[in-house]
């Protein structure tokens, strides 16, 4: 049989079909445009997703057997706001995730209703990306559009609803609204209530893995799929993009070494730091995960390399490097304000410790070994609520330098695994959409099943021992320099 992974990125849907065997068949992307109405904002039609969606369904399933075709399932950007009338008609362009209108919002959430209470809620705290802070600017600013609200939906989800008639989202991509009692997987009545909205306004929920119905009779002639063809209701691109790379059951970590950084680690236990500094999301295996995300990660390299140092020669800088644990040099990769653990846009970065000695390696080093730490800050805190972590997943561009992850594997004592897929969501997508049409019993059988472990680095004890103080250094560094950081700004 075959399975459809639909990827709804923030530039493009990328869809991707899939085998039983987990073999990638074809993929295919379309484009479609991004707005910015005002300095900040960031929107997108709804409508174009579900177009270009379709038009690219149609080159995807051009050259199979139609008929094999036996789900559809999803990965999509997260917390972004897509709200419907009464007949079902999109009322304003969707508020996407890197929108920043809702600092007010935001302000009222954390400090008016309160970190603890929020934390209580949805086991998280408001950022400016995050849906209910969107709502309320919507009813503040737009009071004419907040009343003709019936159905509030996530981005993947406006697609699946288009494909099934259903208004469904999944418990992943429902995490990330802060309206969504994470611990016991359901609406919160007190997040409901704080917006001005009821329960009969949103979709309903469902897991990751089930289906939620089937293709419509006119998407399937449209398609010519069969009308038996299951739409699974997905996740969040994140949880999808887990799924994709096999961080699923307890205890299982990705690290993400794209533009920005993330720490995906899965759990089957529910776990909140006290100080909120990880998201607390339900994963979409059923269980739980935390999340951490810095803001510039391979980006500080990218940005080192190409701005500073001008050479477009990544792996023959990184061949000067060859005394590991001994740098003085530290590297503070704040370049655009931070997010996980410190949430402070204000932070910069740094480099401390240069002496008339130091080199052009030594800087080169400096910042591959600080956005590692920086990484290690995340890893932390779920170690703290006694999440095991010995080993991880590296996933993105950063990924892809041996240097780097050896730097993981001794600066957190883990294992560093890379693996036989880089298609994250989609193939996430595929895999969800396999397990809800039976062809797996879980998704960690899935996983287990279909993706393999190609390359591994482990740490050494001598350079664990010689990181492991350089960290504690590290550490020390942003608390001595975050009141300075706001100076800098001129906040």
């Amino acid at each position: 049989m075959l399975y459809i992974g639909v990827d709804l990125g923030t530039s493009a849907v990328k869809l991707l079909l899939m085998d039983g065997e987990g073999k990638i068949e074809k993929i295919v992307s379309r484009e479609y445009p991004l707005y910015f109405p005002n300095p900040g904002w960031s929107e997108q039609n709804p409508e174009d997703w579900y177009t270009q969606t379709m038009d690219g369904l149609k080159e995807l399933l051009s050259e199979c057997d139609k008929n094999q075709v036996a789900g559809i399932s999803f990965g999509g950007q997260m917390h972004g706001l897509v709200i419907l009338d009464a007949e079902d008609q999109v009322i304003r362009p969707a508020l996407l995730w890197n929108d920043g209108r809702t600092f007010e919002e935001c302000d009222y959430l954390n400090e008016v209703i309160g970190k603890e209470k929020l934390s209580e809620y949805t086991a998280n705290i408001s950022f400016t990306g995050f849906t209910a802070p969107k709502i309320l600017w919507v009813k503040n600013k737009e009071p004419e559009n907040f009343a003709k609200i019936q159905k509030i939906m996530l981005p993947k989800d406006y697609i699946a609803y288009k494909l099934s008639g259903v208004h469904c989202t999944d418990v992943s991509d429902a995490s990330g609204m802060l309206i969504f009692d994470v611990k016991n997987r359901c609406w919160s009545k007190e997040m409901l209530e704080i917006c001005g909205i009821c329960e009969e306004q949103l979709a309903r929920v469902y897991e990751s893995y089930e289906a939620v119905g089937t293709v419509l009779p006119e998407i399937a002639a449209e398609l010519g799929i069969p009308e038996s063809v299951k739409v699974v209701a997905g996740a969040g691109d994140n949880a999808a993009a887990a799924v994709g790379t096999g961080t699923v059951g307890d205890g299982m970590c990705n690290i993400s070494l794209g533009t920005s950084g993330t720490i995906f680690i899965s759990s089957e236990k529910f776990g909140v730091d006290q100080n909120n500094a990880l998201h607390a999301f339900a994963h979409a295996d059923g269980h739980y995960h935390l999340m951490g995300c810095m803001l510039s990660a391979a980006s500080c390299n990218k940005w080192w390399m190409d701005e500073i140092i001008g050479t477009k020669e990544y792996a023959e800088e990184q061949k000067q490097i060859t005394k590991l644990g001994e740098n003085h040099v530290y590297y503070l990769p704040y370049l655009m304000g931070e997010r996980t653990p410190h949430n402070n846009p204000n932070a910069r970065g740094t480099f401390t410790g240069m002496t008339m000695d130091t080199t052009r390696a030594d800087m080169t080093q400096a910042v591959l070994e600080g956005v590692t730490f920086a990484l290690r800050d995340s890893v932390e805190i779920a170690r703290s609520l006694g999440v095991k972590i010995d080993r991880v997943r590296a996933t993105g561009g950063g990924a892809k330098s041996p240097l780097w992850r050896k730097m993981i594997a001794n600066i957190m004592n883990v294992s560093v695994e890379i693996i036989n897929s880089e298609e994250g969501p989609g193939y996430g997508g595929a895999i969800l959409a396999a397990v809800g049409c039976g062809a797996f019993a879980s998704v960690e059988e899935a996983g287990d099943k279909l993706i393999r472990v190609v390359d591994v680095t482990e740490p050494d004890a001598e350079l664990v021992a010689k990181y492991e103080k350089k960290y504690q250094v590290f550490k020390k560094l942003y608390p001595a320099l975050k009141d300075v950081f706001g100076d800098v700004a001129g906040v």
